[in-house]
């Protein structure tokens, strides 16, 4: 019997972080009734994240980089080294829940148009956090800049599973088949949108996109509240704009930049008397996103990683 699920999972620099998503993975292939494989890749971490992981009894093959690469092309490497049907990508600050791989694989069966299956992500405190949403559009900036976003936008609610526009890949079961018939992930989005790409080009071969409740994941959120705000909030900026203008049109990309950036210039505000808040990073969302191509992100610090530069 072949391979099931291949267990992909990318690292960059969160060695304590990937050895308790490993921890969870292997809990989880205890209980599974098929074969299963744990493919990791490590993007040239100095932690010693990529020994932690060869060490680690449910670890099948470790890919070491030597070289920064961005999360798509990363992505893609592993869907395309596997051997499963199905491919579980997590990030390495994701820690499955029991059941849920199960759970998302079972979705994926009763449902043979549905591409993908994300998890339910939860805080680490248990709250839960929004996890998947309606595609980028003009409509949905202006939704933003309404503040009906978590109302009319996010679609991660309910008790049930239901089809979605896209989910977030921190934990994200894909049919392997489908992610070569759309040509993988775009490695022109080196962090963020990258999954939003993703599931828009399945839906326009056809395939659909499911969120799964059921399934569970904790999500530490490492990739978005980490070190680096100033290059995060960049790459963020210029991978939504470079989401519209290959999607939609350079005109659709201008207004969202614009209503995007009365969004965050509104919480720049509030922030100057709401505690707990800093109006000058909610700022610098502003000036990223009028102005994405503009400033250094996470693809120029990786680069100067791989020149020798200070670590990430």
């Amino acid at each position: 019997m072949g391979v099931e699920v291949s267990f992909c999972v990318v690292n960059t620099q969160q060695r304590e972080l990937l050895v308790r998503c490993l921890d969870a993975i292997a809990a989880e292939r205890e209980a599974l009734p098929f074969p299963t494989e744990v493919l990791v890749l490590d993007n040239a971490s100095t932690d010693g994240s990529a020994g932690a992981a060869r060490r680690h009894p449910t670890v099948t093959e470790v890919v070491a980089l030597d070289q920064r690469r961005g999360k798509g092309e990363n992505d893609s490497h592993l869907l395309q080294r596997a051997r499963g049907r199905f491919c579980l990508l997590l990030n390495e600050d994701s820690e499955l829940r029991p059941g849920a791989t199960a759970t998302l694989l079972a979705a994926l069966q009763e449902h043979a148009q549905a591409a993908t299956a994300g998890a339910k992500l939860l805080r680490p405190d248990g709250r839960v956090q929004a996890s998947a949403w309606r595609f980028p559009t003009p409509a949905t900036a202006l939704i933003g800049a309404l503040f009906l976003h978590r109302r009319l936008t996010v679609q991660s609610r309910g008790r049930g599973t239901r089809t979605v526009d896209w989910a977030q890949s921190a934990a994200l079961l894909v049919r392997r088949e489908a992610a070569r018939d759309v040509g993988w992930f775009d490695p022109q989005f080196f962090v963020y949108s990258d999954e939003v790409d993703f599931c828009r080009r399945l839906a326009d071969a056809g395939w659909s996109t499911l969120w799964v409740p059921a399934a569970e994941a904790v999500h530490h959120e490492q990739l978005s509240t980490g070190a680096v705000p100033e290059r995060r909030i960049v790459e963020l900026s210029r991978n939504r704009d470079r989401y519209m203008r290959k999607h939609h049109s350079f005109a659709a990309a201008l207004i969202v930049r614009v209503l995007t950036a009365w969004a965050y210039a509104v919480r720049a505000a509030a922030a100057t008397v709401v505690p707990g808040h800093d109006p000058k990073r909610y700022w610098r969302h502003v000036t990223a996103t009028l102005r994405p191509a503009r400033g250094e992100g996470l693809r120029e610090a990786a680069h100067e990683f791989n020149r020798g530069g200070p670590t990430l």
